[in-house]
């Protein structure tokens, strides 16, 4: 089956490494917002019969999920035999249970949406917590790839003795396996979250590590970056070197990018999962990858 490749707007950099990569071509359309802020679409590829893959990371999803819907039902309409999502962060992962009544599992329902109109779905590193796979909520294939090898391969070319940080019990999934493939050392934290920007994080037992070791923070999802905050003064605190953080994917909200630049960190490193400047882990390649593998039927 041929595939051709859609970039939503955002998304084109990735879009056109994965493009050259499985030597396929970029699809055309025409996307745009009425002055009432209504989405515009047309489709101007041919894919009947093809597998139309779309690159869309849904940080920031509300406004980018009626777009993505449209272009997939457009592709449908026109005859494309499957369509695949690539979306390095895949939203709404965070809401997995109900902590109180009357609040809506937002995974489950968002999954149920994304699968009605998708027919696989590639991302990255997903926020799994109590859900154990990605399975378990959607009814379609979906690939994960784990970004663990790639974080640790950066930290064994460019930091010389690091001990590996995570600021939460939630962290240590990743933490553990990049500092296994790139062996170091780790101590993971304890956080309490009192509020979405009120957290209180354990001091990190470190002292045997401050003269020779880099300490470096390491989760998966930088948004307020509180949390990394926290740990960055306790490290100040305890005598450390200003620390390495990196995230895998690159969400900072509001003014989170500022503040935690501001915080005394050597630097932030993120993954190519959502656009910014931080981005210095490529992960193109193991899309490139997967897509190569891909059966031609679903």
């Amino acid at each position: 089956m041929d595939k051709i490749l859609f970039s939503m707007p955002g998304n084109e950099q990735l879009a056109k490494s994965i493009s050259n990569g499985i030597n396929c071509s970029m699809g055309k359309f025409v996307f745009h917002h009425f002055p009432d802020e209504e989405s515009y679409i047309k489709l101007e590829s041919d894919v009947n019969g093809k597998e139309a893959i779309i690159v869309c990371t849904l940080d920031r999803p509300d406004n980018k999920f009626l777009p993505l819907y449209f272009l997939a039902e457009i592709i449908r309409d026109a005859g494309a035999d499957k369509i695949t999502l690539v979306t390095p962060y895949l939203a709404y992962m965070r809401q997995d249970k109900k902590f109180n009544p009357g609040e809506c599992i937002t995974s489950e329902h968002f999954a149920n949406i994304l699968s009605s109109f998708i027919d696989e779905v590639i991302t990255v590193d997903p926020h799994l917590h109590r859900i154990s796979s990605l399975d378990s909520i959607y009814s379609i294939p979906t690939k994960v790839i784990n970004s663990t090898p790639f974080i640790s391969k950066w930290i064994k070319e460019n930091i010389s003795n690091p001990i590996l940080i995570g600021p939460d019990m939630e962290s240590k999934q990743w933490v553990s396996r990049v500092a296994k493939d790139a062996d170091a050392p780790y101590v993971v934290l304890v956080k309490s979250r009192l509020g979405d920007k009120n957290v209180k994080v354990s001091i990190p037992h470190i002292h045997k590590y401050i003269d020779k070791y880099t300490p470096v923070i390491v989760d998966d999802i930088i948004s307020t970056a509180v949390t990394m905050i926290k740990t960055v003064e306790h490290l100040k605190e305890a005598g450390a070197k200003p620390p390495v953080c990196i995230g895998i994917h690159a969400v900072f909200s509001g003014d989170s990018f500022k503040e935690l630049n501001a915080s005394g960190v050597e630097k932030i490193i993120t993954c190519n999962t959502i656009p910014h400047p931080t981005n210095s882990i490529d992960l193109s390649e193991v899309f490139i990858k997967l897509l190569q593998l891909h059966p031609v039927k679903i």
